[in-house]
């Protein structure tokens, strides 16, 4: 390739930077819905089925709480929701979202500040379901849920997409790349007296295949690289652009933990009723 050559390719790359960058800024983050990333990254799905396993759950409740619905675009998706159903979220333009979507269902959305303690009284309901929560409060979960009601929820696991965040940050210590361990997770549910009686995890291939895909992730799950823009990542960016161009999709491995956890009925007395 002459000089010239590579300098025209060079400006053609630049450009198509510039453009997926800007359309992947001026994209909206609100809620869950992931189909903008339809065509330039792709993620596997866990085996069981999360939504699908959630709705069976809802269409048996009587009373419901998803916490951190997002959007609430996961809780809308189930066919039949219990008469009472609730679902609490701390970002404004998410609680905005949630509310149009579920009103119409007949499900409150409550601004929470993702804090304990949860905003309701005890024993409130039978089913309590969160998808990929930030934090979970397991005292409080235990303690919202009714004797026999069951927390079922589908977490973020250790060292999930960690290739991209190590791309950006560099090599992370142990300590970070043992967050969010599924058997922490068991122990915490059963110190809150919780049992425990589903536990799987699953490593899934993640394919970021234009910078567009890696800028509109950042933007939207936050915790990844914490503070991202892209003026102050734009080395990185362009590195990986460039990457992307020259030996094609970038490749993770996103982690996923099921959890389900029982909340036992009350001990007997052993005094005779009546």
């Amino acid at each position: 390739m002459t000089g010239s050559a590579e300098t025209s390719a060079a400006s053609a790359s630049d450009a198509r930077f510039d453009a997926l960058v800007a359309e992947a800024t001026a994209a909206s983050v609100d809620g869950w819905d992931f189909s903008w990333f339809d065509g330039r990254a792709t993620e596997e799905r866990p085996s069981w089925g999360y939504a699908r396993a959630m709705a069976d759950r809802m269409g048996a409740a009587r009373a419901a709480l998803d916490i951190q619905t997002g959007g609430g675009e996961v809780l809308a998706s189930a066919p039949v929701l219990p008469p009472l159903t609730v679902a609490t979220e701390s970002w404004p333009p998410n609680v905005a979202r949630a509310t149009a979507l579920l009103h119409p269902r007949g499900a409150v959305v409550v601004a929470d500040a993702d804090e304990p303690p949860l905003p309701f009284g005890d024993d409130a309901f039978d089913l309590v379901v969160s998808r990929h929560p930030v934090t979970t409060w397991w005292e409080e979960i235990a303690r919202v849920l009714a004797p026999g009601g069951t927390y079922f929820s589908q977490q973020v696991g250790r060292e999930s997409v960690f290739e991209l965040v190590e791309y950006f940050l560099g090599p992370l210590t142990a300590e970070e790349r043992g967050a969010r361990d599924p058997q922490d997770a068991r122990k915490a549910a059963e110190a809150a007296g919780l049992e425990v009686t589903d536990l799987r995890a699953e490593r899934l291939r993640v394919e970021f295949r234009d910078i567009g895909a890696v800028v509109h992730f950042l933007r939207k799950v936050i915790w990844m690289v914490p503070g991202f823009t892209v003026d102050a990542y734009l080395p990185q960016l362009r590195s990986l652009h460039r990457l992307i161009e020259s030996d094609g999709p970038f490749v993770a491995h996103s982690a996923r933990f099921l959890i389900e956890a029982l909340k036992p009925e009350r001990p007997s007395t052993g005094l005779p009723r009546g």
